[in-house]
């Protein structure tokens, strides 16, 4: 009988054990996650859940049943140790598994401040698993002090989530401004303001040069335009970087993560990859996606393609961010745009659309569902629309999808 191992008991671990059952395997499935908890969502873990809005069993993607109904057997808070290719085993810390297929759903690591600076003092936080944020909670309470580093997605959300519970936040970014990775200016000029309206004290074009401390905790950061803030913990979101120590001692190739063909195989066989970990062919060349639904979709057809269906992956990214009472959908990748169009929506709604000269290729909306979804069709359709159109708040949406 086949054994199907998976490694990271995540969203794309979860998502591959289940398609594999509803897909009709009936050989051994074991899926290893190095958390004690069951596979959980992870976004809403800056958000409601750190909030205290969502208690911990609504974070699980299944309840525990639906593993043992599932013949799947979970190994969790138990860390792989070795992987050895060659004989088709993985090593636990007393126990060896055999394997036929090894699926690596190992996400992603976040980027930590160095010990030189201060970064393993008492109080310094990464958003990143439930530890971190049970860890980080109580010290989100009203008067409190914080200094967030980064103004990426992951730092501007946790900072809306303690400006909501009454903390003085403090947010530094190194780059000119906020989301310069990965948005236009527009809307960073769009957060900016948002966050400026709560009280969050954003600081641009400066970074963080040291921590310091009292007795292990920290008390304070020296900035590197010399300003020091005083503060009583600090929340560091400075980028992640995909998982792939254990796919490095099982020998595949890595390449911005670890490298996959259409199907979701690695230079191994017998050894797949998916999520956050995997980079894979992309309209001509080679992406890594950072996302939920990348990780569901892409684990779904490694499940298949195990099972020998020879499909490709034909990804259609898309992601969400939410900030006060502003839900961010983004539709599509902007790499390459050559301007920005916007489209006033209805209230304070509104959406930047990217064009590469004529062509669409994403789109921003805030608190415009439905602007997020015609972009969205044209965008999976290989469509484009006429930009004057779009900014025409007097043009129907719906009439853009027959153009």
């Amino acid at each position: 009988m086949s054994h199907i191992v998976v490694i990271g008991a995540g969203q794309a671990g979860s998502s591959l054990v289940a398609k594999l059952r509803k897909d009709g395997f009936d050989g051994e499935i074991t899926l290893i996650g190095a958390e004690p908890n069951l596979p959980y969502q992870r976004p809403p873990l800056s958000k409601g859940y750190l909030l205290g809005e969502m208690a911990l069993e609504r974070l699980f993607l299944r309840p525990e049943s639906f593993y043992a109904d599932n013949n799947i057997t979970l190994k969790l808070g138990q860390p792989v140790t070795a992987i050895d290719a060659a004989t088709k085993t993985v090593t636990l810390a007393d126990e060896v598994i055999s394997y036929d297929h090894l699926a690596l759903t190992t996400g992603s690591d976040p980027r930590r401040l160095p010990a030189s600076i201060g970064g393993d003092l008492d109080g310094v936080f990464v958003v990143r698993g439930l530890a971190d944020v049970d860890a980080m909670a109580p010290m989100v309470t009203e008067g409190a002090r914080t200094l967030i580093v980064g103004g990426g997605y992951i730092g501007l959300e946790a900072a809306a989530v303690c400006a909501k519970r009454g903390v003085q936040v403090t947010l530094v970014e190194m780059a000119d401004r906020i989301l310069q990775r990965v948005a236009a200016p527009e809307t960073s000029d769009y957060f900016r303001t948002l966050h400026g309206g709560h009280g969050v004290d954003i600081r641009e074009g400066v970074g963080l040069d040291r921590l310091v401390g009292e007795n292990g905790k920290v008390t304070g950061a020296v900035l590197t335009d010399g300003s020091e803030v005083t503060v009583d913990f600090v929340v560091v979101g400075v980028g992640i970087a995909p998982a792939t120590h254990l796919a490095e001692m099982a020998g595949v190739t890595l390449n911005n993560g670890i490298e996959t063909n259409a199907q979701g195989g690695t230079s191994d066989p017998a050894i797949w990859a998916a999520g956050d970990c995997a980079s894979f062919p992309y309209q001509g060349g080679r992406i890594r996606l950072e996302s939920v639904p990348n990780a569901i979709d892409q684990a779904e057809l490694v499940a298949q393609s195990i099972m020998g269906a020879g499909k490709e992956y034909v990804a259609k990214p898309w992601f969400w961010s939410d900030q006060y009472d502003v839900k961010l959908q983004i539709a599509g990748l902007n790499t390459g745009y050559t301007h920005v169009v916007t489209r006033p929506g209805e209230g304070q709604s509104v959406s930047y659309w990217y064009f590469k000269d004529a062509q669409l290729l994403a789109v921003d909306a805030m608190n415009d569902p439905r602007a997020y979804m015609v972009g969205k069709r044209l965008i999976d359709m290989g469509k484009t629309c006429d930009a004057q159109a779009v900014a025409d708040p007097e043009t129907e949406l719906k009439s853009l999808l027959k153009a």
